[in-house]
């Protein structure tokens, strides 16, 4: 079984802001292969499964909001017996551009928040994971500013660099992360 974790903010005030793109990303997979999240308050996560290519793909959305998402991560893949190169974590980046991805095999976590839940909970920076840019930052505190809504002009954008983050990830499990950062990046 592959493990796709997107991260956010549980809740619908914050469903289309900057800092749900790893949410929109799984909600996508799922909208497309016709997988509904369900709630596992045990595992602090929202779960689906997808089957693509004869592979088993669980989709995650931790419901401990941004900054906790570090406790879900680390429920699901002991729950499930899952080893970190079986997994990627998809998150915004504020260094990006919107439109722009990069994947990486391991690093810090950037001042982000979420991946600093992550990396403290797996005791490790090294783990798959995919950033997609929602920048520029505007003269605006980060905080504020992820927690915006995109624009609309943005929107179109934004559609375009979701259908190559799933291509990505999937071509990543498929293909090793040098190819990927290689044809993606």
């Amino acid at each position: 079984m592959k493990l796709i974790i997107g991260l956010g903010n549980v809740g619908g005030k914050y469903t289309f802001t900057r800092h749900n793109v790893g949410f929109m990303l799984v909600d996508k997979i799922a909208i497309d292969n016709g997988a509904d999240f369900k709630e596992n308050t045990k595992l602090k996560s929202l779960i689906t499964k997808i089957y693509k290519d004869s592979e088993e793909y669980m989709l995650v959305k931790p419901t401990t909001y941004m900054n906790l998402s570090g406790e879900a991560m680390r429920a699901v893949i002991d729950y499930y017996k899952i080893d970190a190169k079986d997994m990627i974590i998809v998150y915004d980046d504020l260094s990006l551009d919107l439109g722009k991805i990069r994947f990486r095999a391991s690093g810090s976590d950037g001042g982000h928040n979420g991946i600093k839940s992550v990396i403290k909970h797996l005791g490790s920076k090294d783990f798959l994971r995919l950033k997609i840019g929602i920048g520029p930052q505007p003269p605006i505190p980060a905080e504020a500013f992820v927690l915006q809504n995109f624009e609309q002009e943005n929107l179109e954008t934004l559609k375009e660099v979701l259908k190559k983050s799933i291509e990505g990830v999937f071509y990543c499990f498929n293909n090793g992360i040098d190819k990927t950062q290689n044809k993606f990046n």
